[in-house]
């Protein structure tokens, strides 16, 4: 070896030997900090009843705070999801056929839950599909997090989300004392979303059921106890039984004026707002709200009491109109008549399906129908256009489909 080569690489070596015992003692600082926190929060905890036991249980063998939950808080998407992407992304074929084989299987279950707490079935199918894929998240551990180290590193090292931690924390060592889950179980979303049915510690100590009578409100393994939390939460926030959380409308040349408006339902028809196929108003004398979540030239809806209840579970209309949407397609009913204002040439969420069935029928692709056009579908739409003689730029678009279809 020429002396200056081996110099180099022990410099080398020593650097990276420096490196590793720097990242180290950086982090055993940060332990250490973390270790103290925890030590000072106990007096917090035991003021509002949690034991040394307990606390020592949730805690045990945690050292340090969950790096992957800081990311993922300070993570801050740069685009904007379009309410049709979003919608499509939640609402189809897929969904709401899986959706079917649920009620099927957990039908006895649902039935009961509907007639204890007067929300519709469809409507919690929907939700459950919407929080977790029907529980299908609670299988990928490497996405969970254990709950109360979650929280305590939010409470610890987040300052945006400092009160949130300290009180879902509390939180979730209550529901660690009660016994309604076992601390291997007990994992949850960076920020301490827990169960089939998503629920923070705090909403769940304000609205969890135990609808298996096992003396348990476990949202995690019991599908009963799930969904009547969730019918709980609704329920205890105004749910109107039996009625339903809006109608789309064709608005007249002047109702974009109205939008946002509050008037009773006999009124916007007087104004020219008229549902789609000639079908009248149930409740003529309820309030609605005109929303145009896409503007003038996207469908209209005169949203009800029912819907602004959805939204007491996650505070978006895009999210309330999912449930809504997807809930009336698990009862039967159609969706929007009214086109959404979807830019030329893009593909809806069946477009997406039916280009990965196709590219899979040509052998170019392998993976998943699941109309998530990410980068192993784009790879295989670049191995088909370039046997088709195509532009290789692997962007998925109807005139693609069409290709595919010849």
């Amino acid at each position: 070896m020429r002396p200056a080569l081996k110099y180099m690489v022990v410099g080398c070596v020593m650097v990276m030997q420096f490196t590793v015992v720097a990242a180290f003692a950086a982090e055993n600082a940060d332990g250490k900090k973390f270790q103290q926190w925890l030590n000072d929060f106990y007096s917090t905890a035991e003021s509002q009843g949690i034991s040394k036991t307990t606390y020592q249980k949730a805690f045990r063998g945690v050292t340090t705070p969950d790096e992957t939950v800081l990311k993922k808080a300070s993570y801050q998407p740069e685009f904007k999801t379009e309410i049709w992407d979003y919608l499509d992304a939640r609402v189809n074929s897929l969904s709401g056929s899986k959706g079917k084989k649920m009620e099927t299987k957990h039908l006895k279950t649902l039935d009961a839950v509907e007639a204890r707490l007067g929300v519709r079935k469809s409507i919690l199918l929907a939700i459950w599909s919407m929080e977790s894929n029907y529980g299908a998240i609670l299988k990928r551990k490497n996405r969970l997090h254990f709950v109360p180290r979650a929280l305590a590193t939010l409470a610890y090292g987040d300052p945006k989300r400092e009160r949130f931690g300290r009180r879902q924390l509390l939180a979730s060592l209550k529901i660690l004392q009660a016994g309604d889950v076992d601390i291997s179980d007990f994992q949850g979303s960076w920020a301490g979303a827990m169960g089939h049915t998503q629920f923070i510690p705090t909403s769940y100590l304000a609205y969890g059921v135990d609808m298996d009578g096992n003396g348990r409100r476990d949202i995690w393994n019991s599908i009963p106890d799930a969904l009547a939390t969730a019918a709980n939460l609704l329920k205890e926030n105004g749910w109107r039984t039996g009625k339903t959380w809006g109608y789309e409308v064709v608005i007249p040349k002047t109702g974009e004026q109205y939008k946002d408006k509050t008037m009773v339902l006999k009124e916007w028809e007087k104004l020219g707002f008229k549902r789609p196929g000639g079908k009248t108003y149930p409740w003529p004398n309820d309030n609605a709200v005109l929303k145009l979540l896409a503007g003038p030239d996207g469908p209209a809806f005169l949203m009800m009491k029912n819907f602004y209840v959805l939204k007491r579970y996650n505070n978006a209309d895009a999210y309330a109109l999912a449930v809504g949407l997807l809930g009336d397609r698990l009862a039967g009913f159609s969706g929007p008549v009214q086109s959404w204002p979807r830019p030329k040439g893009s593909l809806s969420m069946e477009d997406k399906y039916e280009v990965q069935r196709l590219l899979q029928k040509h052998g170019y692709y392998d993976g998943r129908i699941d109309g998530y056009l990410g980068k192993g579908t784009r790879q295989a739409i670049r191995e088909f256009q370039s046997q088709a003689g195509l532009e290789q730029d692997g962007v998925p678009s109807q005139e693609l489909l069409k290709v595919l279809k010849k």
